[in-house]
Formats: C-alpha cells, sequence, structure tokens
C-alpha cells in the first residue's frame, strides 16, 4: 500500500498540468483518509513539503489535511497529527492556518483523554503574540484563558497564571458574558492555587453574585461560587482583609442555607474553633488546599491558629506563652514567633514580653508610646534650657 502510494504521488508530481495535479492529489488525499493509516498520512504529509510541490497545492491540500484528520480514530488522530506538526514547524510561517488547525483538534483530542498538561502544552505552540497573520483578539483570548484552564487541570497554577494574565490584557475587548464568566473563572482558580485566598474570596464572590446579568450561571454553580468563596476565606491569613470578606459573607443571606454556615458563624463571632470542627470543615477542601507549608503545618492549621490566637486577643488581657501554646496547639516558642509577626503586620494589637513569657493583648503599648513621647519632649525641654 505505501509503496503503491508513492508511485501514485510520483507520477502526479510529474504531471506539468497544476490544475490536474492538484484534482490528482486531492483523490490521492480522499484515499488517504479513508484509508486510517498513520504510515499513508506520514507519506503523504512528507510528500506535500517537497520541493516539486507547488506551495499554491500544498498549501491547499494540506489546510484540507488538517481538517479531515480529526476525524480519524484517536489513535491515528494523535499519531498523525503530531507527526505533521513536527514536520510544518520549519516551515511554520507558510503553513500557519494548517498548523492552528492541526493543533487546535490535537488539543481537543487530548483533552477528551484528560492529557491536560499535553493538550496546553499543544494550544501553547500556537503563535499568539508574534504570528504573521493578525490574528482576531477575542480569539487570541479565547485561547490564552482555555491554556490557563487546562493547566489548571493539571495543577500547574505557574503556568496558568502565565497564559491568564495574557487573558488580562485582553479581556477589556471582550463583549461576551460567557467568555468574561470563564475568564473570571479561571483567575479566581489561579488565585486559589496560588494561595492568594483574599483575592480568590473575593473572585469566587463575585461570581457567585453574577447570576443576576449572567444567564449561563444557574443556582448550583452560583452556590458553588459561593462555597469556594467562604473557604478561601477561611484558609486566608487573619487580618482586616479577611475580616472584612467574612462580614460580607455572614451577611449574606444565601450562606445561610449552606451546610458551613455554623463553621463560618464561629469564625465571624471570632470564637476559638475546636479540633472536630475544624477536621470536618478539613474534609471539604480541595487537594492544593491541604498543602503543607515549609514549617510542616497545612494551610488550613495555619489559618486556624491564627484566628485562634486573634480569638484568645478578645477574650484575654494577656495570657502566658505556654498557656497560648496549650490553646493553639503548638510550642510556646512558635506561638510566640506567630504572635510577633502579626504583631508586627499589624494583624494583632499586643505586645510580647518575653522577660515574663507573655502577650498582653490590650493597648498598653500605646500608653507606653505616649509615656516614651512625654519623656522624649521633657528631654529636648531640659536640653534647650541648658543651650541657654
Amino acid at each position: 500500500m505505501e509503496a503503491q502510494l508513492a508511485s501514485r504521488l510520483g507520477l502526479i508530481a510529474g504531471n506539468p498540468d497544476q490544475k490536474l495535479r492538484a484534482d490528482e492529489y486531492r483523490s490521492v488525499l480522499a484515499d488517504v483518509i479513508a484509508a486510517a493509516s498513520v504510515e499513508l498520512c506520514k507519506q503523504f504529509v512528507d510528500h506535500m513539503l517537497l520541493d516539486i510541490v507547488p506551495l499554491v497545492i500544498s498549501r491547499a491540500l494540506l489546510m484540507t489535511f488538517a481538517a479531515e484528520v480529526g476525524k480519524m480514530p484517536a489513535d491515528v488522530h494523535k499519531a498523525t497529527a503530531a507527526y505533521a506538526l513536527e514536520k510544518l514547524q520549519p516551515r511554520v510561517v507558510s503553513f500557519e492556518d494548517s498548523a492552528i488547525k492541526l493543533r487546535e483538534d490535537l488539543a481537543s483530542a487530548l483533552e477528551r483523554e484528560e492529557e491536560w498538561a499535553k493538550a496546553a502544552h499543544t494550544l501553547a505552540g500556537i503563535d499568539l503574540d508574534t504570528g504573521t497573520r493578525n490574528l482576531d483578539p477575542i480569539y487570541k483570548l479565547s485561547k490564552h484563558i482555555k491554556i490557563a484552564m487546562l493547566f489548571l487541570e493539571d495543577d500547574d497554577p505557574v503556568n496558568a497564571e502565565v497564559y491568564i494574565k495574557k487573558a488580562s490584557a485582553l479581556i477589556s475587548l471582550c463583549k461576551d458574558p460567557a467568555q468574561e464568566l470563564q475568564y473570571k473563572t479561571c483567575y479566581a482558580r489561579v488565585l486559589d492555587a496560588k494561595r492568594r485566598f483574599v483575592d480568590a474570596a473575593l473572585r469566587y464572590y463575585e461570581l457567585s453574585c453574577a447570576g443576576a446579568r449572567v444567564q449561563q450561571i444557574d443556582n448550583d454553580d452560583m452556590e458553588n461560587a459561593l462555597n469556594q468563596a467562604i473557604t478561601c476565606t477561611i484558609l486566608a491569613a487573619a487580618g482586616p482583609q479577611r475580616s472584612r470578606m467574612l462580614a460580607t459573607i455572614y451577611k449574606d443571606e444565601r450562606a445561610e442555607r449552606l451546610d458551613v454556615y455554623p463553621f463560618v458563624e464561629r469564625v465571624y463571632l471570632e470564637r476559638i474553633l475546636r479540633r472536630e470542627e475544624v477536621e470536618k470543615f478539613a474534609q471539604t477542601l480541595r487537594p492544593h488546599q491541604r498543602a503543607t507549608l515549609p514549617d510542616g503545618s497545612t494551610v488550613l492549621q495555619r489559618a486556624v491558629m491564627q484566628h485562634n490566637l486573634l480569638a484568645a486577643s478578645k477574650l484575654y488581657n494577656n495570657i502566658s506563652l505556654q498557656e497560648l501554646g496549650s490553646l493553639l496547639g503548638v510550642t510556646p516558642d512558635k506561638a510566640e514567633g506567630m504572635a510577633a509577626d502579626m504583631i508586627l503586620e499589624g494583624r494583632l494589637v499586643g505586645l510580647v514580653d518575653q522577660v515574663d513569657g507573655s502577650i498582653r493583648f490590650d493597648d498598653q503599648q500605646e500608653a507606653l508610646h505616649l509615656w516614651d513621647t512625654q519623656i522624649q519632649g521633657a528631654c529636648n525641654k531640659l536640653n534647650d534650657i541648658i543651650s541657654i
């Protein structure tokens, strides 16, 4: 069969009538597609890229080939498309349309088989930024979003962020609500995967409120977005931003219908969270939200410790580091370090007394600051008198 095809292609190439050659090549292509043979497809592609085949003919035929190869069985399609793309790459400027079509169909096939990384890299091979053609910005936007979503499915937020940022530069041109929704969903997931939980919570919450404006969102999707907003808010580092987001969610009537609402209520009211409550909430987390941090704790454990530290500051005027460590379930040294970090970052009002081994949560540091200011003022006045 391969020898027969080689003979046919050789005879056609020697025909001086270009129109007749094109018609005969189309006939050969139809037979190759019908045979659904990887080797025959490879042979046809190799011949089309020979110098003896005029560019006007090879370009048209390879475009037809790219459109038809996706209709073959999956294994034949993937092998053939991968080979064709490899051969077209050195001359991709001449066959850009064919290469794009091959990549789009191959990426779709890989996506159906859940080969997310391969699908993403295949689509990323399309030169959307410096191609010779002037591609439609909306087309480029859709591809950037698609690539980002594929990388997210492969748990690769780093590459996903690269492409969603490219999409961000084009989203202002988009007039399609469905595509805007897809972009916002993808961006929220990127922020979530990068552990920028406060930003992710805000994006998810916006999505949960978008149902009135975008008909493509059903109630289940909005409820899921609200659940994700709650999860990200609870996982966020304790502080004013998290508190504002918690207040927004707590006052949302829709949150009261969710199973997680009692836990949200305890967090909002700054109650100390019990182990069994935390373990129940942990079961709802996604794999990346259960990641272990460099200090050996999980994201949730860190968030709960910071929350309980803030809650303790509302219950106590002062507490020993030993007791605080027991309350947080960590060593006194770790409790001291966490408290010191939160105080330095302005997320906790207090003063660590290393001599007494305790933490004061009242506003005594303000009085001390005032006392220091008064002493400094007295010293300055005394210095002025001496100078006279």
